[in-house]
């Protein structure tokens, strides 16, 4: 067992007991009797933390295998003009097929940045938390938006951006519906502009304001392409991320996503505004983006999270494949030390955490904490041999799920998803999909 916690505590031989959707017990051995206790026999196994997902677009599972061959802003410009089809029903139909796949891959707990809303398409974001209780899993929901148009300087076509005030006003009615402040909470809100070449300034600092005054954090994207840095610098003036210290953009209610193009002048004050990081190895190499520099983020103490990242950019969509990817691309980089296996399953699980803010409720298997548990079978072909089991599990392939337990609810067992049928979401997906591609 890989507990995740401040010593990051391993057991050879050792148990986790849940009561009530939380943690009331972890150690070495078997757990002590208990007047009604249930036992899942963990053998073969390795018992960690729910992997935590930071950065996802799950509309675009509608959109995979498209622009195959594009950087950020070509992939953008093919693809744009096809999500300006998309509505709720579609939302709904990729949201609980994308979750459905994470739960598979591990994930208890995932971050979804939309941003992409079609006049009349309907709304969005009860199709993405109707979806998530569908599935099971834990969710903060990122309310996104765009109001710089093609016509304006942006990339989006003018169809797809809202005006400043409607996305304000589309952020201020998701936090009234649907974000849930306790530590329990299964649905949580953010706000997220996509990005601050894709945004205006107004829009930046309004947003900021809003979140701030009810107590919700911030989630942008940045510094992803060369593409981005040389477009902020003839817009703005400015690198994308001094442009975002200008807007009162950096924080510890803030995490960016990608941060591939950060010189160390620019890690430095990320590390000084304790604003977290979500790192996503596989997107940004399919996008031929470059490789974020995780081993200096970590060591300026910048709490680095993981992300899918996206499924038209990372068409595998599984959360545990982004372990190895993470430590195969660090080392590509700085050397066979640059960065653990355990580094990588703390950046899945704690790194997460920190980057929703979270810290204190998942991430680690510790008394207090919410009873989100990953149980790994290990003693397949696929990882037999391997000592180490946590090297096993984020250099192997990936392992098949004994358990994956959410808030104390079997949300996967032996492999199999128990909260939804996979032919039936795989149906309703297909559809969506025909429909999209009708509208084109």
């Amino acid at each position: 067992m890989a507990t995740v916690d401040g010593e990051l505590t391993e057991f050879t031989d050792g148990h986790v007991v849940l009561e009530r959707g939380k943690i009331v017990a972890v150690g070495a051995g078997p757990a002590p009797a208990r007047a009604g206790m249930r036992r899942i026999d963990g053998r073969g196994c390795l018992a960690t933390p729910g992997l935590v997902n930071v950065h996802h677009h799950l509309y675009q599972w509608a959109t995979r295998g498209l622009a195959q061959s594009e950087d950020l802003f070509g992939w953008l410009d093919e693809l744009y003009p096809i999500w300006a089809g998309i509505d709720a029903d579609l939302v709904g139909d990729t949201t609980a097929a994308g979750l459905a796949w994470l739960g598979l891959s591990g994930c208890t707990t995932t971050a979804d940045l939309h941003h992409v809303f079609p006049q009349g398409a309907g709304d969005m974001m009860a199709a993405q938390v109707g979806a998530a209780r569908r599935i099971g899993l834990r969710m903060q929901i990122c309310r996104g938006g765009m109001d710089l148009g093609r016509s304006s300087g942006g990339l989006a076509p003018d169809s797809l951006v809202e005006e400043t005030g409607k996305v304000i006003a589309g952020m201020d009615a998701a936090i009234i519906d649907f974000h849930d402040p306790s530590p329990e909470a299964m649905v949580r809100v953010a706000l997220a502009p996509c990005s601050p070449f894709s945004v205006s300034a107004q829009l930046m600092v309004e947003t900021a304001a809003l979140a701030r005054s009810r107590g919700v954090r911030l989630h942008t994207q940045l510094a992803e392409s060369t593409e981005e840095e040389r477009y902020c610098r003839a817009r703005f003036g400015l690198s994308p991320l001094v442009y975002l210290d200008r807007l009162g953009w950096l924080g510890d209610d803030v995490w960016l996503a990608h941060g591939v193009h950060l010189p160390d002048r620019d890690i430095a004050v990320l590390a000084e505004a304790n604003t977290s990081l979500a790192h996503c190895p596989s997107s940004n190499a399919r996008l031929g983006a470059g490789i974020a520099p995780v081993r200096r983020m970590l060591d300026a103490g910048i709490p680095v999270g993981l992300g899918v990242g996206g499924p038209a950019s990372q068409e595998s969509g599984l959360l545990i494949e982004e372990l190895r990817q993470a430590v195969y691309l660090a080392r590509a980089q700085g050397g066979p030390k640059a960065l653990t296996v355990r580094e990588a399953l703390w950046m899945a699980t704690m790194g997460g955490a920190h980057c929703l803010g979270r810290a204190g409720e998942i991430g680690s298997l510790e008394v207090g904490k919410l009873a989100d548990v990953a149980l790994w079978r290990l003693d397949g072909l696929g990882h037999s041999g391997i000592a180490d089991p946590v090297a096993a599990l984020v250099l192997g392939p990936p392992a098949p799920l004994a358990r994956l337990i959410v808030q104390g609810n079997e949300v996967v067992v032996d492999a199999k998803l128990r909260t939804a049928d996979l032919g039936e979401l795989s149906r309703e997906l297909d559809e969506s999909c025909r429909r999209l591609v009708a509208r084109r």
